[in-house]
C-alpha cells in the first residue's frame, strides 16, 4: 500500500538528516496517514479512506466529504475518490431534478 493521501495526493518527501558534524544522509518524511470512515451525505453511506491528517482538517473545513470532493480537481484525487465524486455529482443532480 503506497503512502499517499487519497484525498489530497500528499505523499512522501525526501530530505537530509544533518548531524552535529554537518554530515548529510538521505531520509524520507512520510505523511501522517490515518484509516478513517467518512460519511457521504448524498450517498448516505460511509466510505473507508486512507487520509492524511491535513486532508481530514480540510474535509471538516469545507463542510464534509461531499463538498470537498466537488470542490477539488480530479488530478489530486485517487481513482477511488474520482469514482466517488462522480457518484455524488450524479446523485446531487438527480435530487435537484426531482425537487424542481
Amino acid at each position: 500500500m503506497s503512502r499517499i493521501c487519497e484525498l489530497t495526493g500528499k505523499g512522501r518527501q525526501v530530505g537530509n538528516n544533518v548531524s552535529h558534524a554537518n554530515n548529510k544522509t538521505k531520509r524520507t518524511f512520510l505523511p501522517n496517514l490515518q484509516n478513517v470512515t467518512l460519511l457521504s451525505d448524498a450517498l448516505e453511506t460511509g466510505v473507508k479512506l486512507r487520509v492524511s491528517t491535513h486532508g481530514l482538517r480540510s474535509v471538516e473545513h469545507n463542510g464534509g466529504l461531499d463538498n470537498w470532493l466537488v470542490k477539488t480537481s480530479d488530478d489530486k484525487l485517487s481513482l477511488r475518490c474520482r469514482r466517488l465524486k462522480r457518484d455524488i455529482v450524479k446523485k446531487r443532480a438527480a435530487t435537484e431534478a426531482a425537487a424542481a
